[in-house]
């Protein structure tokens, strides 16, 4: 059910004639006016009222917080990709200046995002070319689209590196696509403004302007300083990183440069997710035997710290098919590791392991060929050529997606490692390595989560599982 506004939202009122045509629908519906019912300053009752009348989806809309993705100070949370252009933070904003002879340069969030609703601010020099990018990804290798085509009805082939999918416009050309929404690297422009000239007329040249971008299932919506600009249903790319692009110039000289701020989300993901970790003790947390964990774990403003040694300690839960979302970081020369689908062979408690290294120190970087790096299927699967790392001492971001028997390693918002228990290749890799002895490794449909002691400094925090 929608409802029919009569001068103000105090007339809102049931309209049985209507109904919503999707959840993504009513989900909008539920955004708008509850932020209304907020700047009007109603009464909790009707506040309540209005989320019941539009029922859970609305509520889950708008249940998350705002979350700033910019301390307006550092780059942290942030990885470069593409080409090289300079980004610096400077009074509160993070400037993007271009670099000749570089192709399209892209400061990524560290984390991706699936359903969403994001804001920021942007300045542009009249005479460039710029963007948003939201749920957008990076591939390790060369990379052919069967099921997408282009222009020309051919399977899109991207590139090792190329940073591809969907983006919010900043065009302050006399064409005035700003907020547009553009497939980078991919099919192109799948909304335009040609048609919406209350929207490029939005734009403000030389003045610091306002996107909202909003992504709820397939509903791509955009708005530029409040004006509605793109509307689209798209499918292809259900999650990914947020990065703002600094466009290419060619063989230009001129020094030009774009500004953002102010930029924060909405993670409307978030409520699906079960904390595993409460940020103040380690209840859920077991040693092997299931005994309480009692030395070497200490738990510090929401961190999670191996300070001594203490045992590789383990989730009282089993878990099954699930997508693990952690942070991470290192000291000089530790190691460390998340294993996963735990069994118990023997003695033993054996398990896959997402690497935790200090990859330019710690020598099990230099063993295997690289099958034991940070990122990496320990002693099985190299991470791929997506792979940023942030340096000792710096958080990283990681999840692991284990759905039957294929199961994805992620890192810093970027698919690091992806593999199938059931096929022929893992197999041979489980015979050629230190498992060997158990080629029953990692068949397990379920098991706990680990988080292992290996005698070093390890530093966890936000672990959540979906």
């Amino acid at each position: 059910m929608i409802f029919n506004c009569q001068k103000s939202l105090d007339k809102w009122t049931p309209d049985s004639k209507v109904s919503a045509s999707s959840l993504n629908n009513q989900r909008h519906l539920g955004v708008f006016i509850l932020e209304h019912y907020m700047k009007m300053n109603k009464t909790y009752a009707s506040w309540l009222a209005a989320i019941a009348m539009l029922g859970g989806g609305a509520l889950t809309a708008h249940a998350a917080e705002w979350i700033s993705l910019f301390d307006g100070k550092t780059l942290t949370g942030w990885v470069q990709r593409g080409g090289e252009a300079k980004y610096r933070v400077e009074d509160g904003q993070i400037i993007g200046t271009t670099v000749p002879k570089t192709p399209n340069s892209f400061l990524c969030t560290d984390k991706t995002y699936g359903d969403f609703i994001l804001e920021l601010e942007f300045k542009v020099d009249p005479k460039m070319n710029s963007g948003i990018q939201f749920r957008s990804n990076v591939f390790g290798e060369d990379t052919t689209l069967d099921d997408v085509k282009n222009a020309q009805g051919k399977p899109i082939k991207i590139a090792a590196g190329r940073v591809h999918g969907y983006q919010c416009e900043i065009d302050p050309s006399a064409r005035a696509w700003t907020a547009g929404i553009y497939d980078e690297g991919r099919r192109g422009w799948l909304n335009d403004l040609k048609d919406n000239p209350k929207a490029q007329k939005a734009f403000k040249q030389n003045e610091w302007n306002k996107v909202r971008i909003e992504a709820i299932g397939d509903s791509l919506k955009t708005y530029l300083n409040g004006v509605p600009a793109a509307d689209l249903k798209d499918s292809l790319t259900p999650e990914g990183f947020i990065s703002l692009q600094v466009h290419g110039i060619g063989n230009k000289t001129e020094t030009m440069e774009v500004a953002w701020r102010n930029i924060r989300i909405q993670d409307l993901d978030a409520a699906k997710r079960t904390k595993i970790f409460n940020g103040k003790n380690l209840e859920g947390w077991t040693l092997a035997d299931g005994k309480p964990v009692t030395a070497g774990w200490q738990v510090e403003d929401g961190v999670l710290y191996r300070a001594a040694k203490g045992g590789d300690i383990y989730t009282a839960k089993e878990y099954g098919d699930f997508d693990f979302r952690f942070e991470w970081k290192v000291a000089e020369g530790s190691n460390s590791g998340v294993k996963y689908r735990m069994a118990q062979y023997g003695k033993s408690w054996l398990g896959p392991e997402y690497q935790v290294l200090d990859d330019e120190k710690h020598p099990d970087a230099k063993l295997r060929e690289g099958r034991r790096k940070s990122g990496g299927l320990y002693d099985l699967y190299v991470p791929n050529s997506s792979k940023i790392l942030k340096p000792v001492g710096e958080w990283n971001c990681s999840r692991i997606v284990a759905k039957g028997s294929k199961i994805e390693h992620w890192l810093n918002g970027a698919l690091v490692v992806s593999y199938d228990t059931a096929s022929d290749d893992f197999k041979e890799r489980v015979m050629g390595s230190k498992f060997a002895k158990t080629p029953t490794f990692n068949q397990n449909a379920s098991g706990r989560i680990q988080l292992q002691d290996h005698g070093d400094p390890v530093w966890y925090r936000n672990l959540t599982v979906q």
